[in-house]
C-alpha cells in the first residue's frame, strides 16, 4: 500500500468524523432535543474515532504504517 492512499484513507476517516460532529450541531440545533438523531450522529462519530485509532494501531503492529518522530 503506497503513502498516499494511507494518508488518503485517514483523512477521509478525518472528514467522515467531521461530518458527522457537523451533522450533530446541525440537529441539536434544529431538532432542540425533540428526536434521538443528536446522539445518534455522535455515536457514529465515536464509532468512527474508533475505528480510525484501531486501524492505526493495527497498521502499525503490522507494519504497514511506520512510525517516525517529528522531521524523521
Amino acid at each position: 500500500m503506497n503513502d498516499s492512499l494511507k494518508t488518503l484513507l485517514i483523512v477521509a476517516f478525518l472528514l467522515v468524523i467531521l461530518w458527522n460532529l457537523g451533522s450533530a450541531l446541525y440537529y441539536l440545533l434544529v431538532d432542540r432535543g425533540q428526536s434521538k438523531r443528536t446522539v445518534n450522529a455522535l455515536t457514529r462519530r465515536i464509532g468512527f474515532s474508533v475505528a480510525l485509532i484501531l486501524l492505526v494501531i493495527l497498521g502499525i503492529w503490522t507494519g504497514v504504517i511506520t512510525p517516525h518522530g517529528i522531521g524523521g
